[in-house]
């Protein structure tokens, strides 16, 4: 038996109450279901060495990871996620490129064509000036957003805006719940 809830998550809505456990790696949670089988007095933060926090199936980098001993312990809180933003440089012909290869869970479906429409919103709003060209290059292989920047293109700048004015960035509300 493995405790099924915490690998594939759960959500949902009942009387009164609500439940979204955010998904976890196979693997991790049952190294640390054996370590509670070994020892039943285990604490909540002995356990985070086994599993270290979701593993959504999107990717993402939990940017608050301080905070989430306090998630377990509580049953609930906010996960921040953010997407995977790469550089590559261009070459003679190429220009330079941030290219986004994981993206938080709250930004799959539909959202990943807002999150497009968003970003050229900001170009067309000159709130980002070095961007050139987006493109959705993401295929059955994963996730692969290309923004083509202009010469010399201030990145940091480019990245905290998108994690600042798209779901480049967002929460995941954690009540970890089970009736």
């Amino acid at each position: 038996r493995v405790p099924n809830l915490l690998i594939n998550g759960a959500e949902g809505i009942a009387v009164g109450m609500t439940t979204n456990i955010p998904t976890h790696n196979l693997g991790e949670v049952i190294d640390a279901t054996i370590a509670y089988m070994d020892n039943e007095e285990i604490t909540t933060q002995e356990l985070m060495q086994y599993t270290i926090g979701p593993d959504f199936p999107t990717g993402g980098i939990v940017v608050n990871k301080s905070e989430l001993l306090d998630i377990y312990e509580n049953g609930s809180g906010k996960i921040k996620i953010r997407g995977n933003v790469e550089f590559e440089p261009g070459g003679k012909k190429d220009k330079d490129k941030l290219v986004i290869t994981e993206i938080p869970y709250t930004m799959i479906g539909a959202n990943i064509g807002k999150f497009l429409s968003d970003v050229v919103d900001l170009i067309e709003t000159k709130k980002i000036q070095d961007i050139v060209d987006v493109s959705n290059e993401s295929s059955k292989e994963g996730i692969r957003i290309v923004l083509e920047l202009k010469k010399n293109a201030d990145i940091e700048k480019i990245k905290n805006i998108l994690y600042k004015k798209t779901k480049l960035e967002d929460t995941f509300g954690v009540n970890m719940l089970a009736i």
